[in-house]
């Protein structure tokens, strides 16, 4: 049985669109670790307040979110991302 050329075409396009849609999930995976430890690491803790944040912070372009990490005290990131 032989595949259309077309069909092979198709199915090396889709191959390559997973690979992207990974590499992009793998990405954003390891900026949430990262987040997650400057957090650690600043606060002592990542506690249900902070965990609370981490997907607002994630939204954030990465300038944005490291400004954020590194300038505002702890009481200010839970102020800006308050959780209702």
């Amino acid at each position: 049985m032989s595949l259309s050329p077309a069909y092979l075409k198709q199915r090396e396009e889709w191959k390559q669109e997973g690979l992207e849609e990974g590499r992009q999930e793998g990405r954003q995976y390891e900026q949430r670790l990262m987040v997650e430890s400057l957090l650690a690491v600043r606060f002592g803790n990542l506690d249900e307040e902070l965990s609370a944040i981490i997907s607002q912070l994630m939204e954030l372009s990465l300038t944005e979110r490291t400004q954020v990490l590194v300038n505002l005290s702890r009481e200010e990131l839970l102020a800006r991302f308050k959780v209702d």
